[in-house]
């Protein structure tokens, strides 16, 4: 197996400063956006640990290497560093580094992010690109993962949404919609308990990366038919991008995770229902 060995020293860094901002959670007092001033590295860190991670598992297991898959590998890695670099960086100065244009710095950086994360997307897409031109011999493996880079591009993409809320003069964009940031919120994860939070989709979307292989190895377990197996990860896939949607749907309308309305109830349900039909028929057959 051939390891992207910057993809895993990204892994390995991300995982100290996971470390380093734990102990910042704990022994740092200063509260920015309704929670604690580390909470941000630290749930960036570890979402860089799972995503590096995964993505040099998916380059190792390609049958040919890709010169152009591992540079995009680099490229991410780049990418990485100089987010959590602004991330680290604008927290020792106490200030928030999201949709801040304060100061011309603080506007330089928020700028810098943005940049980087068009950057990211684009090399993420080359991955994919590769993954679906490339014969993996296991095919609901290969389609776990090739699925998984393509939902994982549309979590992405719901980010794009938040820079389009509301926000003030100083701060255009934000993750919550229709109350503004920094307003009670989920332990750990800090989405908003009061209103919509496109963050949710964007979560759920970006761990596709994670899900989907991972529904294949199961599968594997359970279904001796690679056929049946692999037409399971359509169903998964397909099934996960909706729910993307869905959440990122719900958001938009102001509602928290745990309080849904009847219409988004319903929706859930239907995803469900067209969910446990589809496996079920891909079984019997």
């Amino acid at each position: 197996m051939r390891w992207n060995r910057a993809l895993l020293a990204l892994t390995a860094a991300s995982a100290v400063l996971a470390v380093v901002a734990a102990v910042g959670i704990l022994t740092d007092p200063r509260i920015l956006t309704g929670v604690p001033i580390w909470l941000k590295p630290f749930k960036f860190a570890v979402s860089f640990v799972v995503y590096a991670g995964t993505l040099a598992w998916m380059l190792s297991i390609l049958p040919r290497r890709s010169r152009p898959a591992e540079w995009a590998g680099i490229v991410i890695v780049g990418v990485a560093v100089a987010e959590l670099a602004i991330i680290v960086f604008q927290v020792i100065r106490g200030r928030t580094s999201h949709y801040n244009i304060a100061t011309p710095l603080d506007a330089t950086l928020w700028s810098a992010m943005g940049t980087s994360i068009m950057v990211l997307f684009f090399a993420h897409l080359l991955i994919g690109v590769t993954a679906l031109r490339q014969r993996i011999p296991d095919r609901a493996i290969a389609w776990a993962i090739r699925l998984g880079l393509l939902v994982t591009l549309l979590g992405m993409a719901v980010a794009f949404l938040m820079t389009t809320q509301g926000g003030t003069a100083t701060a255009p964009g934000a993750h919550a919609v229709g109350v503004p940031d920094g307003g009670p919120g989920m332990p750990v994860t800090g989405w908003s308990t009061t209103g919509g939070d496109l963050r949710i989709g964007h979560f759920v979307g970006l761990h596709a990366l994670q899900a989907l292989p991972l529904l294949a190895v199961l599968l594997g377990r359970l279904v001796a038919d690679p056929v049946k197996r692999m037409r399971l990860v359509f169903v998964g896939g397909g099934a996960y991008a909706v729910l993307v949607l869905l959440l990122t749907w719900q958001a938009l309308r102001a509602q928290p995770l745990l309080q849904p309305d009847g219409t988004t109830l319903i929706a859930f349900a239907a995803l469900a229902a067209v969910t446990v039909t589809a496996g079920a028929a891909v079984l019997r057959r």
